[in-house]
């Protein structure tokens, strides 16, 4: 089959799971499509790429895609502007709902005020100024969802949407075109999909397929419903298409961190927990614990030898000691988002795989003490606190929506043991913030995830 009829069939079978999964009881605000395509350009390639792919300019960028979107081309930085201002107009709309959610989230806006403070000391404050906007964008991005009229159903929607066409059309490149490979810093070979990376690829996979499953069990345990058939259907596939792209990612992080959230979403949703919600404590605590502990004994490089893997996970641990004694200032760090611009270039020094350069420390908590220093590692184990705190109120109050919060803060969590996913433009990062500004406000909500499906 050659790529012009798969792509045809592919686009046909998106438009059909639109189609099924479509539900005219439930109204999700028009300006939810602007989340939508913002996680689709951090889920997948910048626009600019896109564009040079469409008109068959070469084959794009690989593996470096968060470097690319943060400081891509003019086009996507007008994309990118054009969509914040678009939510941000948006938000002014909702005065009373925006102004009722900036007092609840009061911890995240410390912390972007510390952000946007480190880019005094960066040692190119422009670029890290610019950066700091586009985060700004993730957090309206977030807002937008929250401040929904009905945001049990918009993040159901968002979910689907980003789903329908990133993980069809993921299969498709990597079956059908060169664009969907490519190869690893070791020369290895690897799937890319829509993204540029395997890692890339495998995160979105893991967003999107936690949040499909989570819709699914919601349809699944309602029994009735005018369109819950169909909506099966559609989700159903949708998980399918989750699991497959994950397992052609080949990317161990994301399918652990998926494998816990899932563990999370089923197991919270017994009668054991909904019963007694104070019983979710001990079971959170026991995974992180767990983790925490397998990676400061050095378990993790045990197990992964005994899988056949790398034990020093696939460089990691080589990358850890090289790049955290090169940190400028332990206490303030490099500045936001600027360690790889002004100092990480040496970090390569030795390592011959890493020639054309690293661009993560691929840890979440190193790469913000590189960026921010304790003061910012000390924040991000706040947000990190609260989150947990937030997402269990959210399910004393709403176990459904709860139970996918405190999914998401506990495999984000673990997530960042070996990837960094506390940066901008990450879909971990949108989704921690979620979390953090609209756990309150999305539980509360009587909408689409109290009633029926949306």
């Amino acid at each position: 089959m050659g790529f012009t009829l798969a792509f045809a069939i592919c686009a046909l079978g998106t438009a059909g799971l639109f189609y099924l999964d479509r539900d005219k009881s439930v109204r999700s605000s028009k300006a939810l499509w602007l989340p939508v395509i913002w996680l689709w350009i951090i889920g997948s390639r910048p626009p600019s790429d896109w564009i040079q792919i469409w008109f068959g300019l070469g084959q794009m960028r690989q593996g470096s895609g968060l470097d690319a979107q943060l400081d891509g081309s003019p086009v996507d930085a007008f994309i990118f502007m054009a969509l914040s201002a678009a939510a941000i107009a948006v938000l002014f709309h909702r005065g009373k709902s925006t102004v009722g959610l900036l007092r609840s989230s009061l911890p995240v806006l410390i912390f972007f005020v510390y952000c946007a403070a480190s880019c005094l000391w960066s040692p190119f404050p422009d670029v890290a100024f610019k950066r700091w906007i586009k985060d700004v964008g993730d957090l309206a991005m977030v807002f937008v969802v929250a401040t929904d009229p009905d945001p049990v159903a918009a993040l159901r929607r968002i979910f689907t949407r980003v789903g329908f066409v990133l993980l069809p059309a993921s299969i498709l490149l990597i079956r059908y075109s060169p664009i969907g490979r490519g190869f690893g810093p070791d020369g290895s070979p690897s799937n890319l999909g829509v993204t540029t990376n395997k890692n890339a690829l495998g995160l979105i996979a893991y967003i999107v397929l936690l949040g499909a499953v989570w819709s699914f069990l919601y349809l699944f345990r309602a029994k009735r419903g005018p369109n819950r058939t169909r909506q099966l259907v559609a989700r159903g596939t949708l998980v399918a298409f989750g699991v497959a792209v994950l397992q052609q990612a080949h990317s161990d992080t994301s399918t652990v961190s998926f494998a816990l959230g899932a563990f999370l979403l089923v197991t919270t949703s017994l009668s054991f927990f909904t019963r007694r919600p104070g019983r979710v404590h001990a079971l959170v605590l026991t995974i992180l614990l767990s983790s925490g502990i397998a990676f400061l004994s050095g378990a993790e490089a045990t197990i992964a030898g005994a899988f056949g893997k790398n034990p020093n996970l696939s460089d990691r641990t080589i990358i850890w000691a090289a790049v955290i004694p090169l940190c400028p200032d332990p206490v303030i760090g490099a500045g936001f988002e600027s360690f790889w611009n002004g100092y990480g270039k040496y970090a390569t020094k030795g390592l011959s795989k890493y020639e054309r350069g690293l661009n993560s420390a691929h840890d979440g908590y190193i790469e913000v003490y590189l960026n921010l220093g304790w003061i910012g590692l000390s924040l991000i184990s706040l947000l990190l606190l609260i989150g947990y705190q937030r997402a269990y109120a959210a399910f004393r109050r709403n176990p459904e929506v709860g139970s996918l919060m405190l999914a998401f803060v506990a495999s984000i969590a673990v997530y960042n043991i070996t990837e960094a996913g506390f940066r901008i433009l990450t879909p971990t990062w949108l989704f921690l913030l979620l979390v953090l500004v609209g756990s309150r406000s999305i539980a509360a909500s009587s909408g689409g995830g109290a009633g029926k499906p949306g």
